[in-house]
């Protein structure tokens, strides 16, 4: 296989593994509904949680986690006789398109996730110490603060620190910045609220409108503000 081909089938195949909506599929299949019309009508494990079902949000967890690392190990297999330098570009450009796949899923016209869990699993994958220390960073600041995208937010800006620390790669370094550049984008609502001090602690039950303006019922997710009030 060519340089050329090599590198489209890591990009396109990443990119359509990561396109796979784990939580759309667990929910409909587990008799829950269409995820995009529940909660914030994210595709993420943490909306499927909205659903009552646990069951639903660790297969949704594992599947988001798990597409990830497993481009990245094709990746790996397929250039494990062509040179350090070589496997890491061709596992970093496969979990890269995967993230991406996620965030802007060909199957749901581009409307996808965050990207925190398959962020854990495509770094786990690529440098599993690196993914090791950022789900460390995620575990103690979610312990101490009690809010999940404060702790994914420190996780993905600390994560290319640890790559130079740990030395690995500069492609998983990129690889890195890369997902943390568009976990940051994708959690811009999160970091109003947190700017506001109006974010959500883990635990606590959400308070989403359940009528509309005239006590009919409620909007869809995309027609309310981030403090939760219809837009007019």
């Amino acid at each position: 296989m060519t340089d050329a081909m090599l590198t489209g089938a890591a990009v396109v195949g990443g990119y359509l593994l990561g396109s796979t909506p784990f939580g759309v599929i667990a929910t409909r299949l587990g008799g829950a509904g269409d995820l995009r019309t529940i909660g914030s009508g994210n595709i993420g494990a943490t909306n499927v949680l909205r659903t009552g079902r646990k069951d639903l949000a660790l297969i949704t967890l594992l599947g988001d986690g798990g597409k990830g690392a497993l481009a990245v190990l094709i990746a790996w297999l397929a250039t494990r006789h062509d040179g350090i330098e070589r496997q890491a570009l061709m596992t970093a450009l496969a979990g890269g398109a995967a993230f991406l796949g996620h965030l802007f899923p060909v199957w749901l016209r581009f409307r996808g996730g965050k990207g925190v869990a398959t962020f854990f699993g495509t770094l786990l994958a690529a440098a599993w110490p690196v993914g090791l220390a950022a789900a460390a960073t995620w575990l103690v600041m979610a312990f101490v603060f009690r809010l999940s995208s404060l702790a994914a937010l420190t996780a993905a800006a600390l994560a290319p620190v640890f790559v130079l620390l740990l030395h690995r790669p500069t492609p998983v370094a990129l690889l890195a910045l890369f997902m943390a550049v568009l976990i940051y984008v994708r959690h811009a609502t999160n970091i109003r609220r947190l700017l506001k001090g109006q974010e959500p602690r883990i635990g606590a039950k959400a308070e989403a409108p359940q009528m509309g303006h005239n006590g009919g019922p409620s909007l869809p997710p995309e027609l309310y503000d981030d403090a939760g009030t219809p837009k007019p």
